[in-house]
């Protein structure tokens, strides 16, 4: 634009008309950009990788499955959404089995110290996919932590770091833009305790086409002039892909289709930088072949021999990582999460059920093979690989992600706004329709777990001789729970016909067992309405709740909302508790209803409980805080044994090779190969941010690029001891090479930190032979 007209040949008048024009201009943009944008967006993430050693992994409560290794690191992620002058809302998804009441507790704290009470209980949720591969011990009720040997302060205080560090990277890039909401279906999961959901209603059970939901909803964030930053979705299904008997820290199904999105977007966004420098993420006729004669890429590769263990003045780890090497080749770093919902009954072991003693299907009612509930297993898609199974299930959600993100056209738009209350569960009055119409008071009670939750499920059987669908429970283990704490009569009528096992609610020592007090809480952006429950609904449980807040809203006299509204649920947010089955499922005592601690009238109550939110939200009226949870921080115990000691076999170095790539050896897509190393305990140092295992590719100036990652799907990091007391230890790092690497030459690289009876921590690398991958 030509901005002759401030020559002086014009007059003052004629300038200030001109310079009203232009402020006039100016305000009918910004309310053209605010218009358009609607909102404030921001989006972070962070690593918490918890201890790959030592660690007990939380989920299956197996006390056997100890972490040792990496599959792939797990993270926090943050989206933060504000009206450009008012009310903003958060919510954080971590890969982790749950969210934790201290957790939380502990990083609104964080966040209160950073930000006054701009961030707080009533506009923050913090979730958790449900995956049963992360370290436990960072809950702080006793049940939870058993098998952990108490509270791990290592696994805490990762997690609450990236909470914080993931917050600030979304609160720091607010910026103007757009939200697009899209739901698709796809096939992920199935019911795993099927004769339970069949005892709901028929006339309920007739609306539904199947006995799992199978949509997922997903929010695409838009930066005004970044474009897509990142996409936020819902879908139910277990974070069960991986087993109880695996050991490698992972993210399971969603955080792979989690990896595998940010992946596919930063690569695509970087595509013609990456092929132009050389980087080898995927094969492309951009990038020549080193040699043309195999001999001579043979002979080079010979060259390039293990290079033997070395002590490094300060950790390297964080700077040979591969995605940060992608960053900086892209404008913006792409958040994508994979979120948790309503899966108490959604198995991703989707073949079925099946016996390991016959190979028959397991019995339908109780889960049991000839009366044993350990010989019962689901089967993946991959069976009997469970790191195919992890990845199929995690594509099935990556592909329709990337479906529904790049067809989303629905604009998010109108306020935001959330509700939060605690509520103690352990005695809630419900209003309880009859049978004939009427309606009845009851209560829900004191937290307690049924003999049918020590039977596990087809995902993670149990042992002994517990079963699914128990209503009796037998006097041996009841003698043994006896020995703990019996149950009152009034504990033992409010849970029929629950069998008590456990007493939780009423065990108190060396502190509480079980939480009573719960958040339930409401995060509203536009017609997209998220519920946050502290717990596993069912399908059927989860379906209840969501229409019931639909009702409400819609039916609100204010006319704001509408059919087109979106009501999610955001499971396993801000604490656990762990099921919540309907009444009717309750009835069966399967491992959902066995697991749902209040009793048969829990749902009622959140149901009943969640209207009363729904209705503040509408009227724009307040609801009581009501008690606070306990902070239990101070009252934790841990009986982890700390590191002691790293050594080596005299002669021998940290980082040096113990097992190498064979020598001169050649490598074809999809094959695997390994390598191992002499290292040290990951407890040392977490490598938050960074990494223990690295591939590495020789470009084409005979430098060694980053090329693999722990972080990556393909890559896995084992940790091992040649004993148990043992303070020698390996670490063998297994390349399962992707069908979409470029062909070249490679080599590993392993990170360690090494401890000293005196506690020093020293770093250390090395890097194997190099090999051929055609």
């Amino acid at each position: 634009m030509e901005l002759s007209f401030f020559s002086r040949r014009h007059s003052y008048g004629s300038v200030m008309g001109i310079l009203f024009f232009l402020v006039m201009l100016s305000f009918q943009s910004y309310r053209l950009v605010v218009s358009d944008s609607t909102y404030l967006i921001g989006l972070g993430s962070y690593d918490i990788t918890g201890p790959a050693a030592d660690v007990n992994m939380m989920g299956y409560a197996n006390s056997d499955q100890i972490a040792s290794g990496i599959h792939f690191r797990l993270k926090a992620r943050t989206f933060i959404v504000a009206e450009p002058s008012g009310n903003r809302v958060a919510f954080v998804n971590l890969d982790a089995c749950m969210a934790s009441q201290l957790v939380t507790i502990k990083a609104l704290e964080r966040l209160k110290s950073r930000y006054g009470n701009l961030y707080n209980e009533q506009n923050v949720g913090i979730s958790g996919i449900h995956t049963h591969a992360g370290p436990g011990g960072y809950l702080q009720y006793v049940v939870y932590i058993v098998t952990s040997l108490g509270f791990v302060r290592q696994s805490f205080d990762v997690i609450v770091d990236g909470i914080e560090k993931s917050f600030i990277q979304a609160h720091e890039n607010l910026r103007p833009g757009t939200i697009h909401i899209n739901t698709g279906e796809l096939d992920a999961g199935i019911n795993r305790s099927p004769s339970a959901y069949l005892n709901n209603p028929a006339s309920e059970r007739s609306q539904y086409q199947y006995n799992v939901d199978k949509v997922m909803t997903l929010l695409k964030f838009v930066d005004n002039d970044l474009g897509p930053v990142g996409s936020f979705n819902w879908f139910a299904t277990h974070g069960t892909s991986m087993s109880r008997t695996n050991s490698l820290i992972s993210g399971d199904n969603k955080g792979a289709a989690a990896r595998f999105m940010e992946d596919w977007f930063q690569l695509a966004a970087s595509s013609s930088q990456s092929e132009q420098l050389g980087f080898p993420r995927r094969v492309s006729n951009i990038i020549p072949p080193l040699h043309e004669n195999m001999g001579e890429l043979k002979k080079l590769a010979s060259s390039f021999q293990a290079s033997g263990g070395m002590q490094t003045t300060s950790p390297q780890y964080g700077s040979q990582r591969v995605r940060t090497f992608l960053s900086q080749r892209s404008q913006a770093n792409f958040v994508s999460a994979f979120c948790q919902t309503n899966c108490g009954d959604v198995s991703p072991n989707v073949l079925g059920t099946f016996c390991i003693d016959s190979g028959l299907p397991c019995d339908f009612n109780h889960s049991t093979c000839n009366g044993k509930n350990e010989l019962c297993y689901g089967r993946g898609p991959g069976y009997p690989d469970e790191f195919e199974s992890t990845r199929i299930i995690g594509d099935r959600q990556f592909t329709k992600a990337v479906e529904l993100f790049n067809t989303a056209s629905e604009l998010v738009k109108g306020r935001v706004e959330s509700r939060h209350a605690y509520l103690d569960f352990s005695h809630l009055e419900v209003n309880h329709s009859t049978s004939d119409g009427g309606q009845q008071v009851v209560k829900t009670c004191s937290a307690a777990m049924g003999f049918a939750f020590a039977a596990g499920t087809t995902d993670g059987p149990g042992a002994f001789d517990f079963r699914q669908g128990d209503v009796e429970g037998n006097s041996f283990w009841k003698l043994i729970r006896n020995a703990l704490k019996t149950p009152s009569k009034e504990q033992v009528d409010c849970q029929n016909p629950k069998p008590i096992l456990l007493d939780t609610g009423e065990m108190k020592f060396p502190y509480e067992w079980a939480p009573s007090i719960l958040p339930i809480q409401i995060i509203r952006v536009g017609q997209v309405v998220i519920l946050c429950v502290p717990g596993e609904f069912t399908t059927m449980a989860g379906r209840r709740l969501r229409n019931a807040v639909k009702e409400v809203l819609i039916s609100g006299e204010n006319g704001e909302f509408d059919n087109n509204i979106h009501v999610v649920i955001a499971g396993l947010t801000n604490t656990y508790s762990q099921y919540v089955a309907t009444f009717e499922e309750y009835q069966m005592q399967r491992y959902e209803g066995a697991s749902t601690l209040y009793g048969p009238h829990t749902l009622n109550a959140y149901i009943q409980e969640f209207r009363k939110l729904a209705s503040a939200l509408v009227t724009g009226g307040n609801i009581p805080p009501g008690p606070q949870p306990p902070d239990l921080l101070n009252k934790q115990i841990g009986f982890l044994p700390p590191v002691v000691v790293d050594a080596t076999p005299a002669g021998v170095h940290f980082g040096d090779i113990s097992s190498d790539v064979p020598s001169n050896s050649t490598f074809r897509r999809g094959e695997m190969a390994t390598a191992t190393f002499w290292s040290a305990c990951p407890r040392n140092d977490l490598f938050t941010n960074g990494t223990f295992a690295l591939v590495e590719w020789l470009d084409s100036d005979k430098n060694w690029v980053p090329s693999y990652d722990d972080d990556d799907f393909c890559l896995r990091f084992r940790w091992w001891r040649p004993s148990n007391l043992s303070a020698h230890s390996h670490a063998t790092l297994e390349w399962r090479i992707p069908q979409t690497a470029a062909p070249g030459i490679y080599r590993f690289r392993h990170f360690g930190a090494s401890k000293t009876l005196l506690g020093s921590i020293s770093h250390f690398s090395g890097s194997s032979s190099a090999f051929v991958v055609v």
